[in-house]
């Protein structure tokens, strides 16, 4: 189903952003006539899609779709994945001290809020999806209008545009909306021709760490195997749904954001997309731990992980030292490994800003974000400093 919820007149042309209820609305071939050759994984048609069959996303959980689409002159031009949400979970730009704010000291809603943004995936990326031939300038104003007209005719308090790309993200703050910062620990290909070259950059007490902890895997009689495509066999699958539920079962603050059946699904329509890294018993051959990541044409994304076992620096191995490995055999430019810590500096991760972009209702509230997002912005610039230099 899709809805008009503002329209324009361009010149000679109409420009219209609708909202459809499901990317199906918006079309498989349509949906990948917007994909550049370079979109990562999980902007691709098959991951969303299968969110929605598969029960991950849907309004129970706080996730409603609700794709947004412009037309010029009734043919598609740009489109988003977007989604009304009823709380703050599962986005990973933490938002909760503004809802405190607006519900607390302003007695207006936070809830409910537009997200444009990949469900659970704290991964840079475009947001705004744009046909080839098309002024993107022109299309990204319409865009933001369009957001503004969402949230006026749907009663939402705001629209969050989560890890866009730099160069999005300040189109769009261009265009009016709050730019936030926030950071990550990503690592980067100098071209190196194996691991001993990349570790090779690090003093000698870093490369001895990192070769000390490299060594326990075998040390601890186990194997490490990077999987995919015809590799990711249904016994696989259900070994790595069990190994992602342990992680969400281990912390209090986890969710269980996604089910067996989004794993089998994704797997079988987009395997090749996917890299598994398997740590195995050597001698039994037993499954220890694993991560699940989305391989894309020039970045590795590090999605989920778990382990049915605790071994000292099997985290290190299974989710950093196997993925850069993979990025220096497949030639990849970088390894996004997901959001928080700090103890990937040690590893060989540095620190990168990422984006957001925001629109909020209320004058009252939008005051207030921007100020706190710019002393935000200066805190992460001071930080991102002072973390060079210590790894200098």
């Amino acid at each position: 189903m899709a809805r008009a919820l503002s329209g324009a007149p361009r010149d000679s042309a109409l420009i219209e952003l609708r909202a459809h209820s499901s990317i199906a609305d918006v079309g498989e071939v349509a949906w990948r006539r917007l994909l550049g050759e370079d979109a990562p994984p999980f902007l691709s048609y098959e991951w969303l899609d299968a969110l929605e069959q598969n029960g991950c996303v849907r309004p129970e959980r706080g996730w409603m779709p609700l794709f947004l689409a412009i037309y010029e002159d009734d043919a598609l031009v740009a489109a988003a994945p977007a989604y009304v949400k009823g709380n703050s979970e599962g986005e990973f730009v933490f938002d909760h001290g503004w809802a405190r704010f607006a519900e607390g000291r302003l007695r207006i809603d936070y809830y409910p809020k537009l997200v444009v943004a990949v469900p659970f995936t704290p991964a840079t990326g475009p947001r705004l999806l744009v046909a080839e031939g098309c002024e993107r300038r022109s299309i990204v104003r319409a865009f933001v209008t369009g957001l503004q007209a969402v949230c006026e005719k749907l009663s939402l308090s705001s629209a969050h545009v989560l890890f866009p790309a730099r160069e999005e993200a300040e189109a769009l703050a261009g265009a009016g909306l709050v730019h936030r910062h926030g950071l990550q620990f990503h690592w980067r290909n100098a071209g190196y021709r194996d691991f001993d070259d990349f570790v090779a950059r690090f003093p000698s007490k870093r490369r001895n760490q990192i070769r000390r902890e490299r060594r326990e895997v075998a040390r601890q009689n186990a194997r490490l195997e990077a999987l995919t495509g015809n590799e990711l066999s249904s016994e696989l699958v259900d070994v790595m749904f069990e190994i992602y539920k342990t992680t969400v079962q281990k912390y209090y603050w986890g969710r269980q954001y996604l089910n067996r059946a989004f794993f089998h699904d994704v797997c079988r329509r987009m395997g090749d997309r996917i890299l598994v890294v398997l740590a195995r018993d050597s001698t039994h051959g037993r499954p220890i731990a694993g991560a699940f990541n989305l391989l894309g044409k020039r970045a590795l994304y590090g999605r989920y992980w778990g382990a049915l076992e605790e071994r000292p620096f099997l985290h290190f191995n299974v989710c950093y030292y196997c993925g850069i490995e993979q990025c220096i055999e497949r030639r990849l430019e970088l390894f996004e490994p997901g959001a928080g810590g700090e103890h990937k500096l040690a590893r060989g991760f540095e620190p990168t800003v990422t984006h957001s972009v925001h629109y909020l209702r209320d004058p009252r509230l939008e005051e207030a974000v921007r100020d706190f997002a710019e002393r935000e912005r200066q805190a992460i610039a001071e930080h991102v400093a002072e973390s060079a230099r210590m790894l200098r």
